[in-house]
């Protein structure tokens, strides 16, 4: 784990001028970055206590970007802070929380394909093909998270996306929320998770541009309960 200059971090807390913000917005988002990766790759344990001086220490900054970056990773479902104890990062999704997530997701995601291919406009079209195309240039998942960081967030750019196309703003809300990326990536190395992911995107992707509402719904509910499946193989008999 490289660490920063920590004069960046005094630069940013200390500066004035137009330049302070993007140069404090860019320590922020780097933090982040690299305790979610801490995250996602189990150098912070699973239920472990996430402590805020240390992560300080560590990363070569000052408490307030780590604060920051605890908060949004709070917001992820990755660290929950509780009364008199501090953050601690969540524990592993079970195999019956991977299965309610994508019982949600089923509820949720097809239908939002469905109306996609009803509503959406070119621009939004345009932006689905255009996550689709940036992850096949993407390596899937294998190794450490900063090996799939890209081809992750793009997948939930993808969902998002299709879910804002929808044009019905609590159902995009609500698949938003579920940021069921972040958790299932976390849960073990997902070998070979890419190639398949990118074809069940594609009939996605296709049914939604040939305007096939009931066709897109279908791809939608194949893809997540394709990706269940392979999941739930990895985790083994619950």
């Amino acid at each position: 784990m490289p660490a920063h200059d920590p004069s960046v971090s005094d630069d940013a807390a200390g500066a004035k001028g137009p330049s302070s913000a993007p140069v404090r917005q860019v320590l922020s988002d780097s933090v982040y970055e690299d305790i979610k990766a801490m995250v996602m790759d189990h150098e912070i344990a699973p239920g472990a206590r996430v402590g805020i001086e240390a992560l300080a220490r560590t990363l070569n900054v000052s408490p307030t970007p780590v604060r920051e970056a605890l908060a949004r990773l709070e917001s992820d479902g990755l660290v929950v802070k509780r009364s008199l104890s501090g953050y601690r990062a969540t524990e592993l999704l079970t195999r019956q929380g991977v299965e309610e997530l994508f019982e949600m997701r089923l509820l949720l995601e097809p239908r939002a394909a469905a109306l996609a291919a009803r509503h959406a406009d070119e621009s939004q079209l345009d932006a689905v093909e255009a996550i689709l195309e940036d992850m096949q240039a993407h390596p899937g998942p294998a190794g450490p998270y900063a090996a799939y960081r890209d081809f992750a967030v793009l997948d939930q750019r993808f969902h998002d996306a299709i879910a804002e196309a929808a044009r019905r703003p609590l159902l995009a809300d609500a698949v938003e929320r579920l940021h069921s990326h972040l958790h299932i990536f976390r849960l073990s190395s997902l070998q070979s998770e890419g190639a398949p992911t990118l074809v069940e995107h594609e009939r996605v992707v296709r049914a939604i541009l040939r305007r096939r509402p009931e066709r897109a719904a279908e791809a939608m509910a194949d893809h997540l309960a394709r990706s269940l499946e392979r999941r739930l193989g990895r985790l083994g008999p619950g």
